[in-house]
């Protein structure tokens, strides 16, 4: 993948997330004090990747319009400026007849804030790409006018390899802001905790995260996946429906590695419920000491790093509500117990604390304290 032509910063969606709110804040401001529009954005990635669905996602969240548009439709350029029409002010009149052009349906023409989304901007013919350069520069056509208060946002692939693009020129690229959107394990299944997609699958790819390769296997192939198989409860009484569902959108080693996975017990991991609300958390060490062997002495530290991400995750969810006695007793115990590696157990208990004072309250123990001093 590294002959593949991407600009801007590289950043997770998270991270993506935060800037482009900057932006569009700024944007605002700006276009309320003088009138003036702001740059345009152009999130680069290769494909799968969700950069559609995060900034529709955005528009969602924030209430905001969204006006999807997909250039690489167009035929013609009256598809980007809209249809000629003829006007006759005064019927009585010779000569004072005109001809204005219709907007596309695609147009906003409502006021903001709103989003116009030009997916895949880069997989539209050169024509209409030159025909966009105005848009983008001042955020109108010769036919018709963004309202107030929208934002333009591309996607694009990458240039090069086997995507099938129109390279951008200079003239073009200089008229937005560029980020390349790249796939972070935490980030996916911090969305994919949001979005009820099947904690199997948020393990397996937490627990495997080499697998998400970008050419079959993708962030948005491996959902689809997911999705198939949610209603199965018994994935090993299933497994040849598993394995076609699987190849059906997956490539040959990652079906191979969900397999193993299934086969080896790991798609019933101990969860974060499990863990914060056991009643007996005697049992959950038996558990967690069963899911860290491997073979011989060799201990399984990627099922246990799922497991501590798979808690993070869950602890720091807006959705999250705690119950201060029995969570807080469990928490401390996972974190105390001796299964768990050092490296492992600093890192979560280091990440719990900067997430907030609601979980560093819960952290809040003399032995716990002791044993994260002695390890230092």
């Amino acid at each position: 993948m590294s002959d593949l032509i991407q600009y801007g910063a590289q950043l997770d969606s998270i991270r993506l997330r935060e800037t482009i709110a900057h932006i569009f804040k700024r944007n605002e401001r700006i276009e309320s004090e003088t009138g003036q529009r702001g740059t345009p954005i152009c999130i680069w990635g290769s494909h799968g990747l969700g950069k559609t669905t995060l900034v529709s996602e955005f528009a969602r969240q924030h209430n905001w319009k969204l006006a999807y548009c997909a250039p690489a439709q167009f035929e013609e350029m009256g598809d980007l400026h809209g249809l000629p029409t003829r006007v006759d002010p005064d019927p009585t009149v010779v000569g004072d007849e005109y001809t204005t052009f219709l907007p596309p349906d695609w147009v906003p023409s409502e006021e903001g804030p709103g989003i116009l989304l030009l997916d895949d901007i880069n997989r539209a013919d050169d024509r209409i790409l030159r025909g966009l350069m105005q848009l983008l520069q001042n955020f109108e056509l010769f036919s018709w006018s963004l309202p107030k208060g929208w934002q333009i946002v591309a996607t694009a692939n990458p240039e090069g390899g086997d995507y099938s693009v129109t390279p951008m020129d200079d003239a073009m690229l200089t008229r937005m802001l560029h980020f390349t959107m790249i796939f972070d394990v935490k980030a996916w299944a911090a969305w994919a905790l949001e979005h009820g997609v099947d904690p199997r699958g948020i393990d397996f790819v937490l627990t495997y995260p080499e697998t998400v390769n970008g050419i079959r296997t993708t962030p948005r192939t491996l959902t689809q996946f997911f999705e198939q198989i949610s209603d199965i409860e018994d994935l090993r009484s299933e497994l040849d429906l598993v394995s076609a569902l699987a190849m059906s959108s997956l490539d040959d080693v990652t079906v191979a590695t969900f397999v193993s996975f299934v086969n080896d017990n790991l798609s019933t991991l101990i969860g974060p419920e499990e863990i914060l609300e056991a009643d007996d958390f005697k049992a959950i060490a038996k558990r967690i000491d069963h899911i860290a062997k491997g073979e011989g002495d060799e201990k399984r530290v990627d099922r246990l790093a799922t497991i501590c991400t798979r808690l993070f995750l869950h602890l720091t969810s807006p959705r999250y509500e705690p119950d201060d006695k029995a969570h807080k007793k469990n928490l401390i115990a996972f974190l105390m117990h001796d299964t768990l590696p050092n490296d492992l157990r600093f890192s979560l208990h280091r990440d719990l604390v900067a997430a907030g004072p609601k979980l560093k309250g819960m952290l809040r123990d003399k032995k716990l304290a002791k044993l994260m001093l002695d390890g230092m």
